[in-house]
This record gives C-alpha cells, sequence and structure tokens, in this order.
C-alpha cells in the first residue's frame, strides 16, 4: 500500500466511521484489508482502494466492517452493570414509578453481549419491574454484527467471556458446543443500524445510555460533537456509562462525572438540567465540572 493510498483510507474512514488513524497506524489497516483483497479476488490493498475511490458501494462497507473493533463480551469490565443493578435500576424504579417506562440504549452493540447483558439485569430485578414497559434499543454500525446479534448465538469460548454460570444456564439453551438466549431475553432487546456520526434525534430519549469502548477511536471534536447530540437524548436525571478508559473531562461541558462512581456520568446543570447526584442517588456530592 503506497502511502496516498493509506491517506485517502485513514480520511475516508474518518469521514465514514470516525475512526481516527494515526500516520502510524498502516500496519494495522494492512492486515485487516489484505484478507478482504484476497476474499474479493483482487491482486492487493491498492486495487481494494481504487474500488472504494470508484464508489463502489459494497466494497467501501467491507473496509469500514473490516476496520471496527468489535471486541466484547458479556458483563464486561463488570462494574458498569453493577451500578446498573445496584444504583441506576433501584433509583430509576423510584423515579418512573407514576410512568412505569424505562428506555436504554447501547450505542455501540457489536455482537450482542451489552444489550443482552443489560437485559439480564433487568430481568434480574424480578417482581419491581412487573408490568413495566422496557426498551432496550442496541445500535451499531456494522450491518454484520447485527445480524449475528438478533439470533443471538455464542460459541462455548463467547458464553465463558465474562457471563456467570448461573446467568447461562437460566437464560440460554445447549446445541451441541453452541448456545442460544432464551427468546425471552432476545425480544427484550431491538437492533438498529446506526452510524454516531449522524443524526440520532430519532431514536427519542433514554433514562440510560452505554456508549462503552467506542469513542477511544474518535478525534475530540468527534467526541465532542457526540456526546452534545448523546446529552440532548438523555433524561435529565438520566446517566451515561462510558468506558473504562474513557472520560467526558477535557472533551465537553454537556456532562460531568459521578465521583465514587467510575464511568458513570450526568447532565451538567449548568446546561439547564437537574443533576442526578441530586435527584436519583440522595445525598451524593457531585463532582465539579473541571
Amino acid at each position: 500500500m503506497t502511502p496516498l493510498d493509506y491517506e485517502y483510507l485513514r480520511k475516508f474512514l474518518k469521514e465514514r466511521s470516525g475512526l481516527d488513524l494515526s500516520a502510524d497506524k498502516q500496519y494495522l489497516v494492512e492486515s485487516r484489508l489484505l484478507p478482504l483483497a484476497r476474499k474479493a479476488g483482487l491482486g492487493g490493498i491498492p486495487d481494494l482502494v481504487q474500488k472504494v475511490r470508484n464508489g463502489d458501494g459494497r466494497v467501501s462497507t467491507d473496509v469500514v466492517e473490516a476496520m471496527t473493533t468489535n471486541e466484547t463480551f458479556f458483563y464486561r469490565d463488570k462494574v458498569p452493570f453493577d451500578h446498573l443493578r445496584d444504583t441506576i435500576l433501584p433509583a430509576l424504579i423510584q423515579a418512573r414509578a407514576a410512568r412505569k417506562s424505562l428506555r436504554i440504549w447501547s450505542a455501540a452493540s457489536s455482537t450482542g453481549q451489552e444489550p443482552y447483558s443489560i437485559a439480564m439485569c433487568v430481568k434480574e430485578m424480578g417482581a419491581a419491574l412487573a408490568g413495566w414497559r422496557i426498551e432496550i434499543v442496541a445500535t451499531d454500525l456494522s450491518q454484520e454484527v447485527l445480524e449475528k446479534s438478533r439470533a443471538g448465538i455464542y460459541s462455548q469460548f463467547e458464553v465463558q467471556r465474562g457471563l456467570p454460570i448461573q446467568m447461562l444456564v437460566k437464560y440460554f439453551t445447549q446445541s451441541g458446543d453452541i448456545w442460544q438466549l432464551n427468546s425471552d431475553v432476545r425480544s427484550m432487546v431491538q437492533f438498529r443500524q446506526l452510524n454516531l456520526l449522524q443524526d440520532f434525534s430519532h431514536l427519542g430519549t433514554f433514562d440510560v445510555i452505554f456508549c462503552r469502548n467506542v469513542l477511544i477511536y474518535f478525534d475530540q471534536d468527534t467526541k465532542a460533537v457526540i456526546f452534545d447530540r448523546m446529552a440532548r437524548c438523555l433524561e435529565a436525571d438520566g446517566t451515561l456509562l462510558l468506558g473504562a478508559a474513557e472520560s467526558v473531562v477535557g472533551v465537553t461541558d454537556a456532562f460531568r462525572p459521578c465521583p465514587d462512581r467510575r464511568g458513570l456520568y450526568q447532565i451538567n446543570p449548568a446546561r439547564g438540567a437537574q443533576p442526578f447526584g441530586a435527584t436519583m442517588f440522595p445525598g451524593l456530592k457531585v463532582a465539579a465540572a473541571r
């Protein structure tokens, strides 16, 4: 791949997916796109780039999907799901008692482990949410991973990564060396294709947004725009959960961190909303925006 081809791909990928590749990541692009070029019967990556330049929609989509990182597993990092079970859902049950409905968005759902982990957390609340309308919306850029997600079928390796054995036995059915989520859990999640670079206001408003381990691939300006849009999609007392390596600090004033709850963020009251630290979690001190 020539330097010009690499620069073209860097620009193309940033515009299409938000992926911000540094100048020293050419080896990564080559390792992911060479198998794609071979599969398409092309002579190499330059031929692949030429098809993208010529506006070949199928090849362009394949290139974006090949460069998208879909690393995920059930209950990834554990702490956010502990927060959801122990703090967020109990508080929302009180705050939404009159309307008896919740909306949760998994904004980079990959192959489905995150939204299905959320669904199992909701199921585990049992009678506390009986009669409630629960919507879990899961979105991803890749149509390929969304198709896998909808099926809810996972290998032995995939279910062994992060999934407690009691949850596996309770919510999955085994067939040979594969496991499928039971239909009552699968039906809780709506999967939709979405590019976070585009407007997503049509999704409506949410009580909880999971946007974990995806914005680390975007530049600061792109992150700021997405955070601002998410603030408009989140209820005033709602919760945003980011990945362990992600933060709003130094990027946006739309949110501010919740102390002692790693990865949880609230709407900044300076933007005109009531902080959940003062409403959903009584007695909790709210971190000053920095």
